[in-house]
């Protein structure tokens, strides 16, 4: 894409800068702010070639809105990663670990699965192309920078796409709220993983939940029965990366 957007935070600015500098057009950052943290991100920037520029507070707000941007604001040019599944599959670095949504239409819950997935490590989200929400404005805002760095890969075919995972020797499970299903604890995912989630109240598709090697739930102790999509990847990706950097692991 050829627009611009802007990036916010300390992380996600610094991020974007150590990666592609040259994508970085301008950093705005508060007035009168010289802490150390501030002062070894302007000197990282201006070491990048980026025009640094010292604004108040009021137009950093007027970049953002609500957003909480830490005193500095990065005008860039927009990256979406979409991918073909092949690619990423091709491409992978280290042991998968996969979000896979299967009838998320929310484009707030795609933004906030993206950035719980960037969180996580996860290499990619993967969605159908006819039921899933559109990398919109919405969801790239949401992400707060993480449409940019973890691929969305949209497919044809769901069940096909989960089969071909599994070809490429990663483990499917999907998340289900069962009586019957494990624990998503008592679930070895220390090898290549993908975790399947549904929207909240549906759930998961019928040949979905059939194409996946295994279902699993997320433990329930309160009076609610179901949970925000993207508070059930954070569990779920989150678990993964727990066991993983588990001595032995």
């Amino acid at each position: 894409m050829a627009d611009t957007r802007y990036l916010y935070g300390f992380h996600a600015v610094a991020a974007r800068i150590k990666r592609d500098a040259g994508s970085v057009l301008d950093m705005y950052v508060a007035a009168g702010r010289s802490d150390p943290r501030m002062r070894e991100l302007v000197n990282l920037a201006q070491g990048a070639g980026v025009r640094v520029h010292s604004v108040d507070a009021a137009r950093l707000s007027a970049m953002v809105g609500q957003a909480i941007h830490q005193g500095v604001v990065a005008e860039v040019r927009a990256q979406i990663r979409e991918a073909k599944l092949a690619d990423v599959l091709d491409g992978m670095d280290g042991k998968a670990l996969l979000l896979v949504l299967d009838g998320v239409t929310d484009p707030h819950n795609l933004g906030a699965c993206l950035r719980v997935a960037d969180a996580a490590g996860a290499q990619a989200v993967i969605a159908p192309r006819d039921r899933a929400a559109p990398l919109n404005a919405t969801a790239i805002k949401v992400a707060s920078g993480a449409a940019e760095t973890v691929p969305y890969v949209m497919v044809t075919n769901l069940a096909r796409a989960l089969r071909e995972l599994q070809a490429a020797g990663i483990w499917v499970a999907g998340a289900a709220g069962d009586a019957e299903a494990r624990s998503i604890y008592a679930i070895d995912q220390r090898g290549p993983f993908a975790w399947v989630l549904g929207a909240e109240g549906a759930g998961l598709r019928r040949l979905t939940r059939e194409t996946c090697d295994e279902l699993a739930s997320i433990p329930m102790h309160g009076s609610v029965e179901s949970l925000n999509v993207s508070v059930a990847a954070g569990i779920c990706l989150f678990e993964a990366r727990r066991q993983r950097l588990a001595p032995g692991a």
